[in-house]
């Protein structure tokens, strides 16, 4: 061994010996220890709560999100909203009794709290008007006539009201089938100043609106960020259930493989305090579980079954051996914990590569999959040989291990051949043709949604119909993007202002996906042509500045600042698909390159669309940041651990493989990368790294007795590869049960997650012993590998 190697391992070593001698020679002490933190982390863990948050599903140091939030107090309305839409089934909104549920749906919404209630709208709030030209000049007023009684003819008044006030379309239906009110939310209460609860909110939305005013004459549809939030979070709590089948699966599956009672419970039962030490510890340190993160208990737990396989693995090859209880797990913890520790490092270090991603809700996600790694390392690596030197695993356990027959010798002689030079090219050629279509297959996969609505529930879901109910009824979508022009004070209503913007958005009417749009603009034009009789010819931004200056009385809330340095213009596209955002966000770019100048600014971009827009450029350039980042930590600690690139490259490769392919499965079916799927390679890449290490790990210890690599591989097959088709097969049969969810996000987790692990697996057992017979290949080992099996 070099000095290198010695004082590289030194320390590790010493650490292990220390970590032997405390945990076996002071059982007791160490076990007590262990039962408090469980139930103080416990106690911790009943606290922990649903944490949702607008901002932190949006990239906050984006330019568009940036630009936003510096001038949030003026864009009222265009940040975190709802719509709630009150339809009449039979008829039309024109009806006194529809009128009066709409009345009190308004009145509802207005008292919920975290409602922005000066900038609600509806009909039958007093800042919508309407404004009409007479030969008296400007007349005008509330949408719902001052003396509204519900009769005929206040009903028909009722109509050329809406007509006069723009707002067909926008907060009635295009066909008055329908009323919609705009409710702006606030982040943080006002009151109280604590965060807005999404799932308590959602669940507000549903009793005391769609459930008290529902009816055979009344139907309500409700959209926006906080609705599909608490829809996540109530689905996600099925998460549960999800989790009770994976462990019912890997009870029955651990049990045959262990015919062990106490080798299933235990580590069953250390994965469970992983997960209770983990959700202890956010809720400590001020986290909460947002939608995305709900999912990663379930992914600890898994880890920690794997973790736990192997050290029973190893308990039950030194009892066959002739080892007490204790001296058992004494061996066992020797074996395992060098190997066990780097694989857990690998995966906690892969999961902190996910912060390199400025989304607040990915960088909570690792943070919890990285604490979860840490708990591992404890529960499964100390905890479990702590316990398992007591309760040992059982005679019948012992036994199978040394007399048993092995079932699976056949499959192992088999994979054997890849650690041959003929096995091992005919492995590698089907790698490199696999690497060939993944590469070319993904060349197609895109970035954010790919469908309409919201992409995190299913298409039929409640939402998703509600969505398109709105989308189909009206002319002003609920994909909103929003282009700020910031101008010096003052001057956002000039002539040569005005005229640009008019310019924008003519120009923004021929992208493709862009509904309509809204701006101070089209205040401007119609008051210039109600001053002119109404007459059309006038319908246009007026060069004379007194004129402009006198159509500002009558600017709605939301379309010019208070010192006329600002005025946004609202985009209403057809959806929030990848490429449309693309299209729009490329397209206001080139028109900002073109105009932009000290007088005059184009800026994005506010709105659910602007917010997703961005997004997806800080996911476009940070995913491959990421991958490097996670390979490269990856790579490292294995190249400290093994000390040869050649065994790093054995490791890596076959997770590379994997990495590309699941690309390739995402570009063909459909799915995004996005907030919701970008994390999972990465986990992907964190756990299955485990099996690589563990495969080489125990291949390197026979090559180092003498063996040549065959004959290795194959006693690595009988003592450790079952465990590691195992640990595969069982987490694969738990993740695949998430395509059963109602969340689409989750079901999608699920089909990645299942195949990942599977082709990990694989890449392990086949493709690991092929690149370490290339690599490593030598004449005389060959000769005497002629003389193995």
């Amino acid at each position: 061994m070099s000095r290198l190697d010695t004082l590289l391992l030194a320390p590790v070593r010493g650490a292990e010996r220390l970590l032997e001698q405390l945990l076996f020679g002071h059982r007791a002490l160490v076990a007590l220890g262990f039962l408090i933190l469980t139930l103080l982390l416990g106690w911790q863990a009943t606290q922990i709560r649903p944490d949702a948050s607008f901002v932190k599903m949006i990239p906050s140091s984006h330019p568009y999100v940036s630009n936003y939030l510096e001038h949030r107090d003026e864009l009222s309305g265009l940040g975190n909203s709802i719509r709630v839409v009150v339809a009449a089934k039979d008829g039309d909104i024109l009806q006194p009794e529809f009128q009066q549920t709409l009345k009190a749906v308004t009145d509802e919404l207005f008292f919920l709290p975290g409602v922005d209630r000066s900038a609600l709208k509806s009909i039958w709030t007093p800042n919508v008007r309407w404004t009409e030209v007479t030969e008296e000049g400007f007349v005008g007023g509330p949408v719902i006539p001052e003396d509204y009684d519900g009769s005929a003819a206040s009903l028909e008044q009722l109509k050329v009201n809406i007509l006069r006030s723009g707002q067909l379309g926008r907060l009635v239906a295009n066909d008055f089938g329908s009323a919609l009110i705009q409710v702006p939310l606030f982040e943080r209460l006002p009151e109280t100043g604590e965060k807005l609860d999404y799932q308590q909110f959602s669940k507000r939305l549903e009793t005391l609106v769609r459930q008290q005013y529902s009816s055979d004459q009344v139907d309500i549809h409700i959209t926006g960020f906080a609705k599909v939030v608490g829809d996540l979070i109530d689905g996600a709590a099925q998460v549960a259930t999800f989790f009770a089948i994976a462990f019912a699966v890997t009870l029955v599956l651990l049990y045959l493989y262990s015919h062990s009672v106490t080798g299933t419970l235990i580590p069953l039962c250390c994965s469970l305090i992983a997960v209770v030490w983990q959700l202890g510890l956010l809720n400590w340190l001020g986290y909460g579980l947002d939608p995305y993160s709900m999912l990663v208990p379930f992914l600890v737990f898994a880890i920690g079954v794997s973790h736990g396989v192997q050290v029973v693995n190893n308990v039950r090859i030194e009892a066959a051996a002739g080892a007490d209880k204790l001296t058992a797990a004494r061996k066992a913890f020797r074996t395992i914990f060098i190997a066990g520790f780097t694989a857990l490092l690998s995966d906690g270090l892969g999961f902190v590569t996910l912060m390199v991603i400025d989304i607040q809700v990915i960088q909570d996600l690792a943070v919890a999959a990285s604490l979860g790694v840490l708990v591992i390392v404890v529960t499964n690596l100390l905890l479990l040989p702590l316990l398992i030197s007591w309760a040992g695993v059982g005679q019948r356990s012992i036994h199978k291990t040394r007399h048993g027959v092995e079932r699976s010798a056949g499959l192992w002689r088999a994979l054997v051949c890849f650690s041959r030079p003929k096995g091992a090219l005919a492995a590698l050629a089907v790698a490199v043709l696999l690497a060939w279509y993944g590469f070319n297959a993904s060349r197609d996969l895109q970035i954010g949604d790919l469908s309409a609505g919201a992409p995190e529930l299913r298409e039929d879901s409640r939402y998703n119909l509600d969505n398109a109910f709105v989308t189909a009824n009206y002319s002003n979508s609920s994909d909103v993007f929003v282009v700020m022009v910031k101008t010096p004070a003052e001057q956002c209503s000039r002539f040569e202002t005005l005229q640009l913007v008019d310019r924008f958005q003519y120009y923004l009417t021929n992208v493709a996906g862009v509904q309509s749009s809204v701006s101070l603009v089209d205040v401007a034009e119609r008051v210039t042509a109600g001053l002119n009789e109404g007459s059309l010819k006038w319908r246009s931004v007026s060069r004379n500045q007194y004129v402009i200056n006198s159509s500002l009385r009558y600017v709605p809330s939301g379309l010019m600042n208070s010192n006329c340095s600002l005025l946004p213009v609202i985009l209403f596209l057809e959806d929030h698909k990848a490429a449309t955002l693309q299209r729009v966000s490329t397209a206001v770019d080139a028109f900002a390159d073109r105009h932009n100048s000290d007088e005059i600014q184009f800026m994005m971009g506010a709105g659910n669309a602007g917010f997703e827009a961005a997004t997806n450029e800080v996911i476009a350039d940070a995913q491959y940041e990421m991958l490097l980042w996670v390979y490269g930590v990856v790579s490292l600690l294995c190249l400290l651990t093994f000390r040869s690139l050649r065994t790093v490259a054995c490791i890596i490769l076959p997770l590379a493989l994997t990495s590309l392919l699941c690309q390739a499965l995402m570009a063909k079916l459909g799915i995004g990368v996005k907030v919701a799927t970008l994390p999972v390679i990465a986990l992907g890449v964190g756990i299955g790294v485990d099996y690589g290490i563990y495969i080489y790990s125990r291949l390197n210890s026979f090559l180092q007795q003498g063996m040549a690599l065959p004959e290795a591989y194959y006693e690595t097959l009988r003592s450790t590869g079952k465990s590691v088709a195992f640990t595969g097969l069982t987490l694969a049969i738990g993740v695949v049960l998430w395509v059963f969810s109602p969340i689409r996000f989750q079901a999608d987790m699920g089909v990645l997650l299942t195949f990942m692990f599977l082709l990990n697996m694989l890449g392990a057992l086949i493709l690991l012993p092929a690149l370490s017979c290339l690599l490593n290949y030598r004449r005389e080992t060959r000769e005497v590998a002629q003389t193995v099996l």
